[in-house]
């Protein structure tokens, strides 16, 4: 029945891949510097090994947000924020899935009675807030400081050319293991609780139960990459702002330190031992990463060519996005355990 109910959160994981692969390698794809086959490959290969390294830190916090405590409540909390993501990729929206799967638990909290975790939400709402910044501030930066290295040395075109090339997936792959890192958390993190899984050793290499989840819902990610991850990369390539290529590799730079910055326990252990402030472990967009990017660029270059219906529609999304899901999800939770008799919530 584990696995039964685990496939919410594996459409979950496809959602995710169908949408923020985008954010990924979309500005690569969508300058024609990279082909979409790919582009598609070397971020199914990487958000595996990131989810599987990497990707305990940031499903802390989104544990302490609500610990939903029964398979049944995980399966239709993981179900409503796949379907909320997925509703907004048919739309072409770059939405944030830390968004859905928040506003998800939240109606998980409501239908339940159980109390919301409001020093979680707000260090998690916070985060929406300073990731797009951030990360256009980094963008901003590292533009200015790339720009400058092409006009000392004088690259010749050519050279150039093949140099943010390489750029561009490098910075994928970077930004394809921070993504499996930080995100997965939103696709599989509800089902720790919950996991019957036990410790697993095969040659030699030793799994834990939450690694085993990690690995089922990152191949549920890169199947979303494979199957339809192609029509948003069009809309972060070439809707916000016309991108060269060296502002395309700029921007994947960007949103990759973004969700390495979050997803880190490296990071944050080093810090710790500096004696200075740590940077949460929290689940951020990886969608709003990428047009805080895009859009600090843009406005780097004066702003004039931004199309702001585009990133106002992308902005109403992530507004619209954890109430969507909070509502679907109190409405699938009464339907589960008042018309099929599961429950969905231990008291």
């Amino acid at each position: 029945m584990f696995l039964f109910f685990l496939s919410s959160g594996m459409f979950l994981g496809w959602s995710l891949g169908a949408n923020d692969a985008s954010n990924v390698f979309g500005t690569a794809v969508g300058s024609r510097m990279l082909r979409f086959r790919t582009a598609a490959a070397l971020c199914c290969i990487f958000v595996i090994l990131g989810a599987v390294i990497s990707g305990a830190g940031a499903s802390h916090t989104l544990g302490k947000l609500g610990a939903v405590n029964a398979v049944g409540g995980a399966f239709v909390v993981a179900f409503s924020a796949a379907m909320s993501v997925y509703l907004m990729t048919l739309a072409r929206y770059p939405v944030s899935t830390s968004q859905a799967i928040v506003g998800a638990i939240i109606g998980w909290n409501l239908f339940s009675g159980s109390p919301t975790d409001n020093t979680a939400l707000m260090k998690i709402v916070t985060t929406w807030i300073a990731c797009p910044i951030l990360s256009a501030i980094i963008a901003i930066i590292s533009y200015k400081i790339v720009t400058l290295i092409i006009l000392r040395l004088k690259v010749h075109m050519f050279r150039l050319d093949e140099a943010t090339r390489i750029g561009l997936v490098l910075a994928g792959i970077f930004g394809s293991f921070s993504l499996g890192a930080n995100n997965i958390a939103n696709v599989v993190g509800v089902f720790l609780p919950v996991s019957p899984f036990k410790e697993l050793t095969l040659i030699g290499i030793h799994f834990s139960p939450a690694q085993q989840l990690f690995f089922l819902g990152s191949v549920a990610i890169s199947i979303g990459v494979i199957t339809y991850s192609k029509r948003v990369m069009d809309t972060v390539g070439t809707g916000i702002f016309k991108l060269s290529p060296v502002m395309a590799f700029v921007a994947v730079w960007a949103h990759s330190v973004v969700l390495f910055l979050f997803a880190s326990q490296g990071l944050e252990k080093f810090l710790m031992d500096l004696g200075l402030p740590t940077i949460p472990l929290v689940p951020v967009s990886s969608s709003q990463a990428i047009v805080g990017a895009v859009v600090g660029m843009g406005l780097l270059k004066g702003g004039h060519t931004i199309r702001w219906r585009t990133v106002g529609g992308i902005a109403g999304s992530w507004v619209t996005t954890p109430i969507f899901a909070c509502v679907i999800s109190f409405i699938c939770l009464f339907i589960l355990q008042n018309v099929f008799q599961q429950t969905v919530y231990l008291p």
